[in-house]
């Protein structure tokens, strides 16, 4: 049977008809899932037929029975952990991405999603004030992110003190020391296991979780060798910013390599008004991001930026006999994340940075941060209700008189179901954490959000 373009007509109608649906009920609908995983499986739990389905009623299926399992993320009154929705664009974007079907790994064999990618790193860089000269890959999140510039990392530190890692691997090699803040993003840590360097070293931090110069300085001279050194742009809580010139400038005095952890933090690059908050981030050797995050494309989509284009093309390169692959400057996209076969994910990224524009970029993050800072100023009028950090980004951590009473209200937030606000752990206490990362949320949501908040309170 060959496949032709009426054979998928149906089928993806009735795909759009739901997403449509989805969409058109993000602004009314509860926020929490209406089922549990149990549930949604019992419903699920049929037997695999023994012969074929067709595949309109497959997507009705999955579709009808899987809607009640969903949290309502992309809509404007979920606040839950670092989780942006879906612009218009990127949305589109990524239908054909997956339409087109194309294994990005080469500019010679899918030269239109390798183009679009180099594009869109070359606005990014741009519109982010990172060197132009960077290479920028596309990996599946912030947490690969993480891992390819640390990955680079481990291979200059090394090569710089004279040891073959490609040849000799890693038992025998100096050890590496890393640095990283108290209050690092545990994704950094999970890097390091995959990469083999094990538990790093903590620096001391402030009361917004901002890394200490002086206690940097203390690690620095505590001990010499390969060195690498983790810094934050926005912290998990409070969204603050590492002082980042005066730290990259003493650790590279140490030759140390500086990687930044911008998960949705490095957005605020984007933002003339933001920018100095985070000046010198620029002197860093490797940065990272999530697109999925502040730039609000769809799911699956990090942002990995070296400094360095011949460390980290050297890191992932492969040049197999069967493989055609670039010559020239750019390099391929298999050169620059660890995947090999990959869907394009900076399409979504060029369609999000051309849809928006320079001004509607800064727009965005500034509204975000504007709709945090109106969130924290209403929830500070609420009896009993105290903001914990300053506003430097998009992040709200608030509490109430005591543990017990902060998680009570946490659990009556999530029963109320009007909007999702998650708890967490910051200094030692027990808080409530806002994130606001949705491009559609509005004054509206925020005072929805305030008033579920008085009414948990007050109950």
């Amino acid at each position: 049977m060959s496949a032709d373009g009426e054979m998928y007509s149906e089928v993806l109608e009735v795909a759009a008809n739901h997403s449509r649906a989805w969409l058109n009920s993000l602004s009314s609908r509860d926020v929490n899932p209406q089922k549990n995983a149990d549930e949604i499986k019992l419903d699920m739990n049929f037997a695999l037929p023994d012969g074929p389905t067709d595949a309109k009623e497959v997507v009705e299926k999955l579709a009808e029975v899987g809607e009640a399992g969903l949290m309502a993320m992309g809509s404007g009154r979920f606040f839950g952990w670092v989780i942006g929705g879906t612009l218009p664009a990127a949305l589109g974007a990524d239908w054909l991405v997956s339409t087109w079907d194309q294994n990005s790994a080469s500019r010679i064999a899918t030269p239109t999603t390798a183009a679009i990618e180099e594009i869109a790193a070359k606005w990014l860089l741009d519109i982010l004030g990172l060197p132009s000269t960077a290479d920028v890959g596309f990996p599946t999140g912030g947490m690969m992110a993480n891992f390819t510039g640390l990955i680079s990392a481990r291979q200059k530190v090394l090569t710089d003190v004279g040891w073959d890692l490609d040849k000799k691997g890693l038992i025998g090699a100096p050890a590496v020391r890393v640095l990283v803040g108290q209050e690092r993003h545990d994704t950094v840590d999970r890097a390091l296991r995959y990469l083999g360097l094990g538990e790093p070293i903590e620096v001391g931090v402030d009361d917004q979780g901002r890394i200490s110069i002086d206690a940097l300085r203390s690690a620095l001279e505590g001990s010499s060798g390969p060195t690498i050194l983790c810094l934050q742009a926005g912290n998990l809580h409070s969204g603050a910013f590492d002082p980042f010139r005066e730290a990259i400038e003493m650790a590279h005095k140490f030759n140390a390599w500086v990687h930044v952890d911008g998960a949705f933090g490095l957005w605020a690059l984007a933002s003339p008004a933001l920018r100095p908050a985070l000046d010198g981030i620029e002197l860093a050797d490797s940065w990272a991001t999530d697109a999925h995050k502040t730039l609000n494309v769809p799911y699956d989509c990090g942002v990995a930026i070296v400094a360095h284009p011949a460390v980290l093309r050297s890191t992932f390169g492969v040049h197999a006999s069967y493989l055609i692959l670039a010559d020239g400057d750019h390099g391929d996209p298999s050169e620059k994340v660890p995947e090999f076969s990959r869907r394009a994910r900076g399409v979504p990224v060029w369609a999000a940075l051309y849809s928006l524009g320079r001004n509607g970029i800064a727009d965005l993050v500034d509204q975000l941060v504007g709709n945090a800072r109106l969130m924290a100023r209403e929830l500070a009028k609420i009896e009993g209700c105290h903001v914990l950090n300053a506003i430097a980004f998009t992040q709200v951590c608030f509490a109430f008189e005591n543990d017990e009473r902060t998680d009570e209200i946490c659990a009556r937030l999530i029963s109320d179901k009007s909007i999702w606000i998650s708890g967490s752990k910051w200094r030692g206490r027990s808080v409530l954490r806002v994130s606001v990362s949705n491009w559609s949320t509005n004054v509206d949501d925020v005072m929805i959000a305030v008033e579920a908040v008085r009414r948990a309170a007050s109950s």
